[in-house]
């Protein structure tokens, strides 16, 4: 199974897991963070790119993976990808890098599935 993989059956299996408590606050949250992603005055390409901006800067290795695979759905490509990883590193600075490499790695990754 490659990192990909991975990553999806684990968020995947862990959602169904924390949905099945039925807790109100967590299913809401839940909501509020899909229909922030959902087209509105913002189309969902530059949602998702401010979403991997924010998770870079705030180091969420999970959340980078995430946004990093919705931006590949959305046909995003490598060189759009490195202009939106310059910004984070640069609004971050230096102590975003490691999550760069592993964004980079990621991302190679998600492009080996495409083929």
């Amino acid at each position: 199974m490659n990192k990909v993989e991975e990553f999806n059956e684990y968020r995947s299996r862990m959602n169904e897991k924390i949905l099945a408590s039925d807790n109100k606050v967590i299913k809401r949250l839940f909501n509020l963070d899909t229909n922030t992603y959902a087209e509105g005055a913002l189309d969902t390409k530059t949602k998702e790119l401010l979403g991997l901006v924010a998770s870079m800067v705030l180091r969420c290795d999970d959340c980078v993976k995430y946004h990093l695979g919705k931006c590949h759905e959305l046909g995003f490509n490598g060189e759009q990808m490195f202009e939106a990883f310059a910004v984070a590193n640069l609004v971050g600075g230096t102590i975003v890098i490691p999550h760069l490499r592993r964004a980079v790695e990621y991302w190679e990754e998600l492009e080996q599935t495409s083929q």
